[in-house]
């Protein structure tokens, strides 16, 4: 009975059911999106554009267990899509160009504010995952790992 307690109380902390004195989500998100490593505020996050260190450089975190895969890109479609979008919608108003003038203009434009936003959105992920304790990095192994 003492053990499903435990592994209750475990299972709240661990998607954020009560907040963590020593992992804030909000510093944690913060320190994401400037790709710095979310619990010394010191390390980088990326060995690569999107490629996250193993350790971090200064205290050590291991951030094997993270798992931000797709969540990322689907976030910067929002982004973008929302944002560039409104930008079309406005401009089309004021200046009726040609349909081939919009995509020469808000194509590029598009390809270009994904690939500013990427990284620091990764990185506010995987500080989400750390902040949470999810996928591992509680110290105690996932159950979901296969």
């Amino acid at each position: 009975m003492d053990e499903q307690g435990d592994r209750q109380e475990s299972e709240i902390r661990r998607f954020g059911g009560e907040p963590d004195p020593d992992r804030p989500l909000g510093r944690a998100i913060r320190r994401g999106l400037a790709c710095i490593c979310p619990a010394c505020g010191e390390g980088r996050l990326f060995s690569a554009f999107l490629k996250p260190v193993e350790r971090c450089g200064r205290c050590g975190e291991d951030y094997t267990p993270q798992r931000a895969d797709d969540l990322p890109p689907y976030i910067v479609i929002i982004i973008v899509g929302h944002v560039l979008l409104g930008g079309y919608m406005m401009t089309d108003l004021l200046f009726p160009w040609s349909p081939f003038v919009h995509l020469a203009i808000w194509t590029p434009l598009a390809v270009l504010v994904s690939l500013a936003i990427i990284q620091p959105v990764k990185g506010a992920v995987v500080a989400l995952q750390w902040a949470l304790r999810m996928h591992g990095f509680s110290g105690a192994p996932d159950p979901m790992d296969p």
